[in-house]
């Protein structure tokens, strides 16, 4: 009798951990994607990674019921495991030809703004690349993740006062490049 009252327990509580993995899944997904894709900058390693930081929450989901903050704990994992990824693989390019061409049709846009647009993400991309380690990941996980400060400083292990003044000194960088860059260009 005991024995099945245990095995039942089991059951039961390996379910809760089911459920509670999928109401991860649904809930956290395309944070998880974002953030891949924010380090590794490739649709199919932004894939990949969702699926192994999912697969490493599944192992570890013992843990799963000490967790404060589902997301901050999902960002902090996919950042480490985007951060491995791209460690790993060389540089892909930034944009697949095949994908720019159809966003151009579906936008119907003409080619001259559409190259000026494309001229411009692709500085701000490289400005923001060329910012120190220390800036652009709170500056990234901030602008494109939406990450708060408090959930920033958990995934980076740092304190939120230095998350703010890095996001803050990456801006102002940004800013000042920017603007240098695109007086250089137009000779304003």
């Amino acid at each position: 009798m005991a024995g099945r009252a245990i095995v039942s327990e089991a059951i039961a509580m390996a379910k809760a951990t089911e459920d509670e993995l999928e109401l991860l899944v649904r809930e956290h997904a395309r944070l998880v994607y974002r953030i891949a894709y924010s380090v590794t900058r490739n649709q199919q390693d932004a894939e990949d990674t969702t699926q192994e930081t999912f697969l490493r929450v599944l192992r570890h989901r013992r843990k799963l019921a000490g967790v404060k903050d589902s997301r901050a704990w999902l960002a902090r994992i996919a950042w480490r495991v985007a951060i491995e990824r791209k460690q790993k693989v060389a540089d892909v390019p930034i944009e697949d030809v095949k994908e720019v061409a159809m966003e151009l049709r579906s936008q119907m846009v003409s080619a001259d703004d559409a190259v000026l647009a494309i001229q411009l993400k692709n500085a701000v991309e490289k400005l923001i690349a060329l910012l120190p380690g220390k800036l652009r990941d709170p500056l990234t996980l901030s602008t494109i993740e939406e990450l708060s400060p408090a959930e920033i400083a958990l995934v980076l292990g740092v304190n939120e006062a230095a998350v703010r003044s890095r996001i803050f000194r990456a801006r102002q960088i940004l800013r000042d490049k920017l603007a240098a860059l695109l007086e250089g260009k137009h000779g304003i």
